[in-house]
C-alpha cells in the first residue's frame, strides 16, 4: 500500500518533469502575432503618434503654399457726418449723414528671402519623416510591450500549473501522514509540519492565480481592449530549440540595429533639421524682395452720381516692389543664429546620447539572452538531480530512515528547481525576442 502511494507520488513529479499541461484553448485565443498586429493599429500611444505625423503634414504643406503668391479681398462701409455749413441737397434730406463703400483686392508674393522659404520646406519635409520614423519606433515599441505581457501570461499560466501540481502532491502527503500517525510511524509534530507545507502550497496557488489574471489585464489594457471583453491567449510550444536559439554578436546587432532602427533614422534627421535651422536664421541677415499688386473702388453718396458709375470711374490699380534689408535690429538675428548653432550642437550630442543608450540596451539585452540559456541548460540539469534525490528520500522516508523535515526539505528542491528552469526558460526567449527585434527582425513566437 505505501510503496503504491509513492510510486503515485513519484509519477506526478515525472508528469510536472516532463511537460506542464497547456491551458484549454477557446474560440478566441489570439496569437502573438494577432496581438501584436492589434496594438499596431489601436493603440492609444501609436494613435497619439499618428497625430503628431499629420500635423508635420499639415506644416510642410503650410510651409510650400508660403511660396505662392496671396490674394485676399477687402470691403467696407461707412456713414459720414459733417457741419451744417458744409450740406449740399442730398446731406440736407438725409440730415447731414453721407454713405461710403470701398472695394479691393490685393495679392502679394516673396520673391526672396535669403533662402529661408526654401529651407524651411526642407526643414519640414526632414521633420514629416522624422516623425513617420518616430510612428514605425512607437509601433516597434508596442510590439516590445506586447511581447513582454505575452510571455508574461504564458509563464503565469505555467507557474500556476506547478503551484497547482505541488499543492495537490503535498495534499497526498497530508493523507499519507495522517496514515503513519494512526499507525505510530510519525509523530504529531511531524504530520503539523506536513499540513503546514500544504498549507503554504494552497497559499501559492492563489498567488499564482492573481498573478496571471495581472498579466492577463495588463495585455488588454495595451491592446485597448474593454475589461469585459472575453479575452485569451493560445500557448505555443517553447522547446529546447526555441529557447537555445543561437544568439548574434553584440558587434553584429549593434550594427544591423543602427542601420534599420527608426529611432537612429529619426535621430539622423534630427541633426540635418537642425543644420537647416542655423541656415534659416542666417537667411534673417540677407535682404528680402517681395511684390504686391492691388486693385480697388469705392463709392460716396452725395455726389450726384450712381452707384455703379463711381465704382467704374474710381477704379484704381497698383502693383509694385518692395526691398528690405536688414540693417540693425537689437542683436535679434545674430542671437537667433547663436541659438540656432546650440540646438545643431544639442541635436548633435542627442545622437551620440542615443547610440550609446542603443548599444547599452543592446549590451544588456544580450547578456539576460546568454545568462538566461545558460540558466535554462543548468536548471535543467539541476532538476534531474533534484527529481532523483526526491525519488530516494521518498523512498527512505517510507522505510522510516528520513524524517519529515528532510522529506519536505526535497520536495521543496524540487519545486524550486522547476520553478528556476521556467524562469530562465521565459526571461530567455524574451530577451532572444527583444535582441532580434532590434535588429528588424519580427517578433514570431
Amino acid at each position: 500500500m505505501h510503496n503504491l502511494f509513492f510510486r503515485g507520488v513519484f509519477l506526478t513529479l515525472a508528469a510536472i518533469a516532463l511537460s506542464l499541461p497547456a491551458p484549454a484553448q477557446n474560440l478566441h485565443s489570439w496569437t502573438l502575432r494577432q496581438c501584436i498586429d492589434y496594438a499596431r493599429e489601436n493603440n492609444i500611444q501609436v494613435k497619439t503618434q499618428e497625430l503628431t505625423l499629420e500635423s508635420a503634414e499639415a506644416s510642410l504643406e503650410q510651409a510650400k503654399a508660403a511660396q505662392y503668391p496671396t490674394l485676399n479681398f477687402s470691403s467696407s462701409v461707412g456713414a459720414n457726418f459733417q457741419n451744417i455749413n458744409t450740406y449740399n441737397e442730398y446731406m440736407e434730406k438725409n440730415g447731414g449723414m453721407s454713405f461710403s463703400n470701398s472695394f479691393g483686392l490685393n495679392s502679394g508674393m516673396t520673391i526672396y528671402q535669403g533662402g529661408r522659404l526654401r529651407n524651411t520646406i526642407k526643414q519640414q519635409s526632414l521633420q514629416t519623416d522624422a516623425s513617420e520614423y518616430d510612428l514605425e519606433q512607437q509601433r516597434i515599441d508596442i510590439e516590445i510591450s506586447v511581447t513582454e505581457a505575452f510571455l508574461q501570461i504564458l509563464y503565469n499560466r505555467e507557474n500556476l500549473d506547478l503551484a497547482r501540481q505541488a499543492e495537490e502532491l503535498s495534499a497526498r502527503q497530508v493523507e499519507r501522514g495522517e496514515e503513519l500517525f494512526r499507525a505510530g510511524s510519525i509523530s504529531r509534530v511531524e504530520l503539523a509540519q506536513l499540513k503546514s507545507q500544504n498549507a503554504s502550497d494552497k497559499y501559492q496557488v492563489v498567488s499564482a492565480e492573481n498573478a496571471l489574471e495581472t498579466a492577463r489585464l495588463q495585455l488588454k489594457q495595451l491592446l485597448e481592449l474593454n475589461l469585459g471583453t472575453d479575452f485569451d491567449i493560445a500557448s505555443p510550444e517553447i522547446d529546447d530549440a526555441v529557447v537555445g536559439s543561437p544568439i548574434p554578436s553584440l558587434a553584429v546587432a549593434y550594427e544591423e540595429a543602427l542601420a534599420t532602427l527608426p529611432k537612429m533614422k529619426s535621430s539622423e534627421l534630427g541633426i540635418e533639421s537642425a543644420d537647416l535651422a542655423v541656415k534659416i536664421a542666417k537667411g534673417s541677415a540677407m535682404p528680402s524682395i517681395s511684390m504686391n499688386a492691388g486693385i480697388s473702388t469705392g463709392y460716396s453718396s452725395g455726389t450726384g452720381i450712381t452707384y455703379f458709375d463711381q465704382l467704374g470711374n474710381k477704379l484704381g490699380e497698383s502693383v509694385g516692389l518692395n526691398l528690405s534689408i536688414p540693417i540693425f535690429n537689437n542683436k535679434q538675428i545674430r542671437t537667433n543664429v547663436k541659438k540656432a548653432q546650440i540646438q545643431l550642437d544639442q541635436a548633435r550630442l542627442q545622437d551620440e546620447s542615443t547610440r550609446k543608450q542603443l548599444l547599452s540596451t543592446l549590451e544588456s539585452v544580450r547578456n539576460d539572452a546568454v545568462s538566461a540559456q545558460h540558466r535554462y541548460f543548468a536548471a535543467k540539469t539541476q532538476l534531474e538531480s533534484a527529481e532523483e534525490s526526491l525519488r530516494l528520500v521518498t523512498e527512505q522516508f517510507e522505510a522510516g530512515i528520513k524524517n519529515t523535515v528532510e522529506l519536505l526539505t526535497e520536495k521543496n528542491n524540487y519545486i524550486s528547481a522547476r520553478s528556476q528552469q521556467l524562469q530562465a526558460k521565459y526571461q530567455a526567449v524574451l530577451a532572444e525576442k527583444l535582441l532580434g527585434r532590434y535588429m528588424n527582425q519580427p517578433i514570431e513566437l
